[in-house]
């Protein structure tokens, strides 16, 4: 046999011996066996959350970016609602209202040296699209209960979660519980307002750290539990705990021209020469890169997949080209590798026969941990050819940094949505939105943002459309966590 020959021999035999381990370690590539903590049920009055929901989506606390747009009364009339509706929260807690419209509760622990915890919600919600009024089943403020979905504006994002957590407390002081560590209720009034100059969440962040206050977990809105279900592969539920969020930031690309009459133009008007700026950002979209929570996500749902589906699940890290390549052609996946370019508005000349002066687009940048604003700049600068162009930053909000997935906090969260249901799968993940969660960084450092509500994916694209609505069924479930989780997080 010769060397060629004996080479190709070797090569066939690692290549074999590869298939084969791969096919028994696919076999034994199962969840990982682990004690889930048996906590005590929670006592819940379903009804009654839904009736304080329905409630709270009666009042229009609408938020807009300009304050003089903004009904502040409805905002009185939901504070009003509140005390009314929880009567032992406001005889127990302290309350604050912070900025124009936001609320902190400080429920007072037993022991001063521990530090406190923090659950957050938002009180506002976005408008209703002018003229769709008719297209809703029911009033988008009616907070109509049909037995099997609440309806209205902030079903789903997030008077649910707000009442849920006000729920929770109410009922636990009624028990007589009594935290060790003190617990802080903090509710934006704007976070619907993308980057807002007066963020309601970032003056309750201040607030707290001008008092020497440093948060030993904080919990907003964001993950949800999603069916994951794929005939022959996997039928399981899906708690994804959001870890991070990625930032928010609008450029504005300008191009100034000489301008003119209509019936003159030159080769490119300002606006085609525009044209190319675009082509240039779209044909050079951000590097692609499989983050560390990508790989647990992928995983903690491959482990639960039929025998066939391990295969691939437990050979990531040798298909990681294949995926990106994959992920990059699917705009949903896409937009968890890499930040994102949207090319979202335009304008030009203001009549049709005249040669714009100037003309600019505005592009919506998504960008992932790690890429600031000032890198999002330097890229537009270094894609485009054109380099006559004038660029302004708009607006910006900078993306988050990634909270640990082995503090208590994380682990309390994952036990609850495993004692829940043992075939629930908890895996972290990235939110693509925004939360309140953010503002919290410079006083936190284990930030999650996870909704512990049951929902499918068509219910999710209701949120701030029409026909937004939540299902009744999973407002005791709500309670019942946030209980739960106030109860063993705030003891220890």
């Amino acid at each position: 046999m010769g060397l060629a020959e004996k080479i190709l021999f070797f090569i066939l035999f690692i290549l074999c011996a590869f298939i084969i381990i791969t096919l028994i370690r696919a076999i034994f590539y199962t969840p990982k066996k682990r004690d889930i903590p048996k906590f005590s049920k929670e006592k819940v009055d379903a009804k009654k959350a839904a009736e304080h929901l329905s409630g709270a989506i009666r009042i229009p606390t609408v938020s807009y970016p300009e304050w003089e747009n903004v009904d502040w009364s409805q905002f009185e009339r939901f504070h009003k609602y509140l005390e009314e509706t929880y009567p032992l929260i406001h005889k127990t807690l302290s309350k604050e209202v912070i900025s124009k419209a936001s609320l902190l509760y400080r429920w007072k622990g037993k022991n001063p040296s521990l530090e406190p915890i923090a659950l957050l919600s938002h009180q506002d919600v976005v408008p209703v699209a002018p003229g769709t009024e008719k297209d809703w089943e029911h009033p988008a403020f009616g907070g109509e209960n049909d037995g099997e979905f609440i309806w209205g504006r902030g079903a789903l994002d997030m008077k649910n979660h707000l009442i849920c957590v006000m729920e929770a407390v109410e009922t636990l002081i009624d028990e007589g519980f009594e935290p060790e560590r003190d617990v802080y209720l903090c509710f934006g009034h704007d976070e619907e307002v993308v980057a807002s100059e007066h963020s309601g969440a970032k003056s309750i962040m201040d607030t707290l750290k001008s008092r020497g206050i440093r948060l030993d977990s904080v919990l907003d809105e964001g993950g949800a539990i999603l069916p994951v279900n794929i005939k022959g592969i996997i039928n399981k539920n899906l708690a994804g705990i959001g870890i991070a969020e990625k930032g928010y930031a609008d450029f504005e690309i300008s191009i100034s021209s000489k301008g003119g009459h209509s019936s003159q133009p030159p080769k490119h008007t300002a606006l085609g020469q525009l044209a190319d700026v675009i082509k240039d950002l779209e044909n050079h979209q951000f590097k692609s890169k499989l983050l560390p929570f990508l790989s647990q996500l992928f995983a903690n749902i491959g482990r639960n997949a039929s025998y066939p589906a391990r295969i691939i699940a437990c050979n990531i890290w040798l298909l990681k080209p294949v995926i990106k390549a994959v992920m990059k052609r699917l705009p949903p996946a896409a937009c968890m590798i890499r930040t994102t370019t949207a090319v979202t508005m335009s304008q030009g000349s203001p009549a049709a026969n005249v040669l714009p002066q100037i003309a600019a687009v505005t592009v919506n940048f998504r960008q992932m941990p790690g890429t600031t604003t000032a890198d999002i700049e330097r890229h537009i600068k270094k894609v485009v050819r054109n380099k006559n162009i004038n660029i302004k930053v708009l607006k910006s909000k900078e993306a988050s940094k990634f909270s640990p997935t082995d503090s208590r906090a994380f682990k309390i969260i994952e036990e609850l949505c495993m004692a829940d249901n043992a075939d629930n799968i908890v895996a972290p993940y990235l939110v693509m939105g925004g939360t309140d969660a953010c503002f919290y960084e410079p006083i936190c450092d284990n930030i999650y943002r996870f909704s512990p509500f049951h929902v499918n994916t068509s219910l999710l694209l209701c949120t701030h459309a029409t026909n937004e609505k939540v299902p009744v069924s999973t407002l005791g479930q709500g309670v019942s966590f946030f209980k739960s989780y106030v109860r063993n997080l705030s003891q220890s």
